[in-house]
């Protein structure tokens, strides 16, 4: 069995995209559960979200996708990455490509274009929108860091902590993930210089597994 677990938490501007999410994944992966998941913090805490999730699952090698309600992945690439992610003790990024749509381009999908024919903007280095692992592998090296909150950062740290802590980065499989429009977060303020802060803290560990490890599993 899959569980398909999306962090979600009701928005107007993020309703509709939701709805084609998590519709694209009960289309694409019948036998899947799909659920949200809600950590009741505020501001919305996306890291926990994911580590909730997670934990409420009872079998540690079960394969479990991680998806943000605004992205829809390629079917290839995810069923590769479910295949993979079982036994490989990494976890799986199923695309090489993060796509942005916009708001036109989101307006054309809504519309009915076929995803890959919509003109998008390519987010180079994006390493969230979809996760496939297992809870086994999201505990090998921590989850995802609590302390992020509100928007910002909470990726490319899980991505450094992952890289240093398992000597390798996760692992991507050939293809697209499309990131649907709606409103953004706000990225300044108090508690995006702490995500900043605590970034930081992380690209200075990502030489040392030591010092790595004592800043996810020790904080």
């Amino acid at each position: 069995m899959v569980t398909v677990i999306i962090p979600w938490r009701p928005q107007p501007s993020r309703l509709a995209a939701f709805e084609a999410t998590s519709g694209w994944y009960r289309e694409n992966l019948p036998g899947a559960v799909v659920r949200t998941v809600d950590s009741g913090e505020v501001p919305f805490n996306l890291a926990r979200c994911r580590n909730v999730g997670i934990a409420e699952i009872a079998d540690p090698d079960e394969v479990v996708i991680i998806g943000d309600a605004d992205t829809i992945p390629s079917i290839e690439p995810l069923l590769a990455a479910i295949e993979a992610a079982a036994t490989s003790g990494l976890v799986h990024l199923p695309y090489t490509a993060y796509q942005w749509l916009g708001r036109e381009g989101t307006a054309a999908f809504f519309d009915g274009a076929p995803l890959p024919s919509i003109e998008a903007t390519l987010v180079r280095g994006a390493c969230s929108g979809v996760y496939v692992t297992t809870p086994r592998t999201w505990a090998s090296h921590g989850g995802q860091d609590e302390r992020f909150r509100g928007w910002g950062f909470e990726d490319s740290a899980w991505f450094a902590a992952h890289t240093t802590l398992l000597g390798s980065q996760p692992q991507r499989h050939e293809g697209n993930v499309y990131a649907l429009h709606h409103e953004t977060q706000l990225r300044e303020g108090e508690q995006y210089d702490k995500n900043a802060a605590l970034r930081e803290r992380y690209r200075e560990a990502e030489s040392s597994p030591e010092a790595m490890r004592e800043l996810v599993f020790g904080a």
